[in-house]
């Protein structure tokens, strides 16, 4: 969160995160993570509790029992809950990008490329740079057309669609593609109306990184996440349909190690 947490705040939007940690031991995070927004102590996890959220496989005897189960709530001015992130599995986060791209509708500009072919220009990218195994992050292409060019949409009859696959590995789970909904297009010369794409469209889909154990597979020399992936499309202008094109797609992203440093044994909850 504190990656993004800038670019939330320019968008109106302000953070708090709540735990079942006591004071000192937030203050201790805070302070060697370099937290910049407020970090709330529920130390009897009465708020937890409140919300619904207490973490019930934890045994009462645990010393972990208390914790929340891990998500976001994105709450409007007037105190309604306008989204709320949870996963079922404990390992697994949104990321603040994501709630960037899916509810403030703000590009996450990471790992951008850009590849322009005859007919139109594509630009992918990612919305968070730096990820951990467990997160699940957004991907976006930006698709600009050329004069009078259009694509298929998913469910033509009878022409090629659109159609973004990602590479099928272990350690990646793709989720499926969010296409926006098409124009329909009248063709006299055939009389037929097709749904296609015209101008400038993007598509988003969500993917889920494995854990470091999980992805080794996937990290370069260099220790960079590579997600591979293509687009295939036909174009056709407004006289010609030209040949099926596949365009690959590569997003180089930062991957780095769990935090698992504790707060100094002084200040931690009593077992």
């Amino acid at each position: 969160m504190e990656r993004k947490r800038k670019d939330l705040e320019e968008q109106g939007v302000r953070l708090a995160a709540i735990s079942f940690d006591p004071p000192a031991v937030l203050r201790s995070f805070a302070d060697r993570a370099g937290i910049g927004y407020p970090l709330l102590s529920d130390p009897d996890s009465k708020i937890i509790r409140a919300f619904g959220i207490l973490n019930t496989s934890v045994p009462q005897d645990h010393e972990f029992y208390g914790i929340p189960n891990p998500g976001e709530y994105l709450v409007n001015a007037d105190g309604t809950v306008r989204a709320k992130f949870f996963e079922n599995n404990i390992r697994e986060r949104f990321t603040a990008g994501r709630v960037l791209v899916r509810e403030l509708h703000i590009a996450g500009r990471a790992a951008e490329q850009s590849v322009e072919t005859d007919h139109l220009e594509l630009t992918s990218w990612a919305s968070d740079q730096v990820l951990r195994g467990g997160n699940r992050v957004a991907l976006g292409l930006d698709i600009a057309l050329g004069p009078k060019m259009h694509v298929y949409a998913p469910g033509v009859k009878g022409y090629i669609a659109v159609d973004w696959e990602m590479e099928q590995t272990p350690g990646l789970e793709s989720f499926p593609v969010e296409y926006p909904d098409p124009e329909s297009l009248h063709l006299p010369a055939i009389g037929e109306t097709v749904p296609v794409y015209q101008g400038s469209v993007r598509f988003l889909r969500d993917v889920m990184i494995g854990q470091p154990d999980q992805i080794e597979h996937l990290l370069g020399e260099d220790g960079k996440l590579l997600l591979r992936g293509t687009f295939r499309y036909q174009a056709c202008d407004d006289k010609v349909c030209y040949l099926p094109q596949t365009v690959e797609l590569e997003w180089r992203l930062d991957f780095e190690q769990h935090d698992r440093q504790r707060a100094p044994e002084e200040i931690r909850r009593p077992r």
